[in-house]
């Protein structure tokens, strides 16, 4: 668990962690698809999020289904993702 820390143009590999009270400026964030990350009161300015593994394959799997003609599935996701979604 990082706790107060500031990362400056740095790689942040995400999977499995905690951050708390943290600021990433300018970082590269990256996600692969394991354990959620938890981000508690964090501040995120000017960085790249970058998926890779299993996470960018669940991404390429999404654009493949909006390309076949799945864009009300991906856009209900999206809807529930950010609260949207009425439930």
């Amino acid at each position: 668990m990082a706790d107060g820390a500031i990362y400056n143009h740095e790689t942040v590999v995400l999977d499995g962690e905690t951050f708390s009270s943290c600021e990433f400026r300018d970082c590269r964030l990256v996600y692969s698809g394991g354990e959620p990350p938890v981000f508690q009161d964090c501040r995120i300015d000017d960085c790249e999020w970058k998926f890779e593994d299993a996470a960018g394959r669940t991404l390429a799997f999404l654009k493949v289904v909006w390309g076949a003609g799945g864009k009300a599935p991906v856009q209900g996701l999206i809807k529930e993702i950010t609260g949207g979604g009425g439930r």
